[in-house]
């Protein structure tokens, strides 16, 4: 007998806009003026943070 084996999934790619990290860096301002303070690592949120992209199959 034999045996019906389970569709196989494509392999997941990684994500545009962390390029697989999961992070991004964001720019702090700070003051009236807005001046730049530094930069901050923060969840990407195209992949939430997997860094893969999701499938959009519905």
């Amino acid at each position: 007998m034999t045996t019906k084996s389970a569709p196989r999934t494509p392999p997941a790619k990684q994500c545009p806009t962390c390029k697989g990290s999961g992070e991004v860096s964001r720019t702090v301002r700070v003051g009236r003026s807005r001046r730049v303070a530094g930069q901050q690592a923060g969840l990407c949120l195209a992949c939430l943070g997997s860094g893969e992209v999701p499938n959009d199959e519905g």
